[in-house]
């Protein structure tokens, strides 16, 4: 008698699997292997990609424009940096560094009393629909919202009308006529710009708070009571030094974005211009690329500081 064909049970059970099965094994037997094949493609891109973009720029600022010939000269100098520390560039970046600062405290300021009620006293129905008109302005298009924000601050829009009706119109007049803020109309104002910037990106500072505040564990609020603290002494001492890291976890968004932000200022607001307008003059209209590089240097040293305090505060945990 010939001898049968070996069974699969003879060949070994490797052999009878599918190909998916056997690289699923090998991947799981090898943890390592498939921490490099799913971190390997996004951290190439990263590398190349995105730092590689950055070494390129912070490159092209060291480079200076020939006053004569109008052309780029590509040798190393300061020369660009010198006048990057020009009044008129350094009230650009003052200007700019100034308004996300207003921006970010002014938002937190409104973003956290909403999200306390929230969490602490909202039901749950409550709760959704307030969720929803946090997120539901992020579902439109950002520069229709930007656009009908211009129409709303105009000086024939409806908070003029308003003012006018409430017998405020004097406040708003005299608002408009301070040298700093103050313009034609608030669509044109420096203080309009903050405004319209203020509710693009104040819901990205509720949403951090909101999470921030459901971490804090109950039984430290009713342990503070039930040790004689009131509501309020619970608040300053219990609840709010942990939500802090939060709150500043979120301001990392609400800052970095206006700092960076050329859209709306350059469709709200008048002719002083910001860091991000200043770049895409440069590098558009003037042609002087290695100014615009400098001058996108400054938000990610600015930026780099505020990320080395905010990990001192311990926002890094609450992200």
């Amino acid at each position: 008698m010939s001898p049968s064909p070996p069974s699969n049970s003879a060949i070994g059970p490797e052999a009878s699997r599918p190909p998916l099965h056997r690289l699923s094994t090998v991947l799981y037997l090898r943890p390592a292997l498939l921490l490099a094949l799913l971190l390997g493609p996004p951290l190439l891109w990263l590398g190349i990609i995105y730092l590689g973009a950055l070494a390129a720029l912070l490159l092209q600022s060291f480079f200076y424009v020939d006053d004569f010939s109008g052309m780029v000269v590509r040798r190393l100098s300061l020369a660009t940096y010198r006048e990057l520390l020009s009044a008129a560039n350094f009230d650009i970046v003052v200007s700019t560094t100034l308004m996300a600062g207003a921006v970010t405290v002014a938002a937190a300021a409104l973003a956290f009393p909403l999200a306390y009620f929230m969490v602490r006293r909202a039901s749950l129905r409550l709760k959704a629909l307030l969720y929803l008109g946090v997120v539901l302005p992020l579902w439109s298009s950002y520069l229709v919202r930007v656009y009908s924000w211009k129409l709303i601050l105009a000086k024939e829009g409806i908070v003029t009308w308003l003012a006018e009706r409430l017998g405020l119109g004097w406040l708003l007049e005299a608002l408009l006529a301070l040298p700093v803020v103050g313009g034609p109309s608030l669509s044109t104002a420096y203080l309009g710009t903050c405004l319209v910037v203020l509710y693009v990106w104040r819901p990205f500072l509720v949403l951090p708070i909101v999470a921030a505040l459901e971490r804090v564990p109950r039984s430290l609020v009713e342990a503070s009571a039930d040790l004689g603290a009131t509501p309020a002494q619970t608040f300053r001492r219990v609840i709010l030094p942990l939500v802090v890291p939060g709150v500043v976890a979120g301001s990392i968004f609400t800052f970095s974005l206006t700092l960076g932000d050329y859209i709306i200022p350059g469709i709200i607001g008048g002719s002083q211009p910001f860091i991000g307008q200043a770049v895409y003059q440069h590098q558009g209209t003037a042609g002087n690329i290695p100014l615009a590089a400098a001058l996108t240097v400054v938000p990610i040293t600015i930026m780099a500081v505020y990320l080395a305090v905010a990990r001192r505060l311990g926002a890094f945990e609450a992200l």
